[in-house]
C-alpha cells in the first residue's frame, strides 16, 4: 500500500468516526528536517564540537583557496 493510499483509507477512517482528518504526506517535513538539524547542533556542543554549518565551512574554504 503507498503513503497515498494509507493516507485515503485514514481520512475516510477519521470522517466515518467523526475525527478530524490526518494532515497530509509531507506535510510536517521542513519542521522534522528543521528538529533534527537543531537537535545534532545540541549533540556537538554537548559532546564538545562547534555547532557549525559543516558543509557551508567547506563551501566557503572552497571557494577561498588560492587557484
Amino acid at each position: 500500500m503507498s503513503i497515498t493510499q494509507q493516507h485515503l483509507l485514514d481520512t475516510y477512517r477519521a470522517r466515518t468516526l467523526g475525527e478530524p482528518a490526518p494532515p497530509a504526506p509531507g506535510a510536517h517535513d521542513r519542521q522534522v528536517v528543521r528538529e533534527w538539524r537543531e537537535a545534532r547542533r545540541f549533540r556537538a556542543v554537548l559532546a564538545g564540537r562547534p555547532a557549525r554549518h559543516r558543509f557551508q565551512d567547506a563551501l566557503r574554504r572552497w571557494r577561498r583557496r588560492p587557484v
